[in-house]
C-alpha cells in the first residue's frame, strides 16, 4: 500500500521531437532569455522578437539557428505558458515554425487580433500630442499586430484621418500640399521623415495655441482700447477748439453789431452854436 500511495515519478514525453543534430547550449545564455508568463497584458509577438534577437546574438558557428530557437524557447516560458507547453500532444512539434504557430494560436487569439486591428483602423491623435509622438504610438500599434493584414495605403489613410488639423497643416506644408498624390510606400516614408525631423521642433500644442490666441486677442483688445482712447482725446480737443473759435467769432460779430447799432452822439459846435457840422470841421474856419 505504501508503495502504491507513493509511486515513482513519471515524466510525460516532450511535445518537441528530438533532433538528430547536436546542439551545445551555452550555460550563461539561459539567464539572458526573456520570459513569458501567458498573461493577457503580455505581447506574444514582442516576446518572440526579443527571444530571436538573443539567439541571433549568441548563435554558435555551424549550429542551425532554428534548432537553437527550438531548444531554447521552452526555457522562456513560465507559469501558465509553461503549463500550456507541457500539455501539448507528445512529439507534435518538429520545427521552430511549428512551435511559433502553436504559441501564437494559444496566446494571440482572434479576439485579441481584432482588438488590435481596431486600434489601428480607429487611430486618432491625442490632445496636445506632438506629431512624432503620434506617429510612434501608431507604429507601436502596427508592430503589436504584425498580422493585421492591412495594405499600405490603408495604413496611411488610417493615420491621416486620425491626425489633428494642425498635424495635417504641418504635413501638407512640408510636402508642398501634394501628400495625397504620393504612392503608399513613399507616403509612409514621408510620414516617418516628418516625425523624425519634427522631433527637435518646439511645436505649440493645441492648448498653447489657444493660450497664444487669447494673449494675442487680449493684446489687440488692449491696443484697440488705447487707440480708441487716443482718438477720443483728439476728437475732444478738436471739438473744444472748434467751440472756442465759434465763441470768439460769435463775440466778434456781437461787438460789430453793437457798434453798428449804437446811436450817433452829435455835439454842439461851441464856435458857431450849430449842429450842422462836426466840431472838428469848425476848427478849419
Amino acid at each position: 500500500m505504501r508503495d502504491r500511495m507513493h509511486p515513482s515519478r513519471m515524466s510525460a514525453p516532450s511535445c518537441i521531437v528530438p533532433s538528430i543534430e547536436q546542439l551545445v547550449i551555452i550555460p550563461y545564455l539561459v539567464p539572458l532569455l526573456p520570459t513569458f508568463h501567458g498573461m493577457e497584458s503580455e505581447n506574444p509577438y514582442a516576446h518572440i522578437k526579443e527571444f530571436e534577437d538573443v539567439c541571433n546574438t549568441f548563435q554558435e558557428g555551424g549550429a542551425s539557428i532554428d534548432l537553437m530557437r527550438l531548444k531554447l524557447f521552452p526555457f522562456t516560458l513560465k507559469d501558465k505558458a509553461k503549463f500550456w507547453l507541457n500539455s501539448l500532444r507528445p512529439r507534435s512539434i518538429r520545427t521552430w515554425t511549428d512551435l511559433q504557430a502553436e504559441f501564437l494560436k494559444k496566446f494571440f487569439p482572434t479576439h485579441k487580433t481584432n482588438g488590435l486591428k481596431r486600434q489601428i483602423s480607429n487611430f486618432s491623435a491625442k490632445e496636445n500630442e506632438k506629431f512624432y509622438e503620434c506617429w510612434e504610438r501608431y507604429m507601436e500599434a502596427i508592430n503589436a499586430c504584425p498580422h493585421h493584414g492591412f495594405d499600405t495605403w490603408l495604413l496611411v489613410s488610417y493615420f491621416y484621418d486620425g491626425m489633428s488639423s494642425s498635424m495635417k497643416q504641418l504635413l501638407e506644408t512640408m510636402c508642398g500640399g501634394d501628400f495625397m498624390s504620393k504612392n503608399p510606400e513613399k507616403a509612409m516614408d514621408f510620414l516617418s521623415y516628418v516625425a523624425e525631423v519634427s522631433r527637435g521642433w518646439d511645436e505649440p500644442t493645441k492648448g498653447e495655441v489657444g493660450k497664444m490666441k487669447s494673449q494675442l486677442s487680449a493684446f489687440n483688445a488692449k491696443a484697440g482700447m488705447y487707440t480708441l482712447k487716443e482718438d477720443d482725446d483728439m476728437k475732444a480737443k478738436l471739438a473744444a477748439m472748434t467751440r472756442r473759435l465759434e465763441e470768439l467769432e460769435l463775440k466778434r460779430i456781437h461787438e460789430v453789431q453793437a457798434v453798428a447799432e449804437a446811436p450817433l452822439q452829435v455835439k454842439l459846435c461851441p464856435n458857431c452854436q450849430s449842429y450842422e457840422h462836426l466840431v472838428e470841421e469848425s476848427l478849419q474856419f
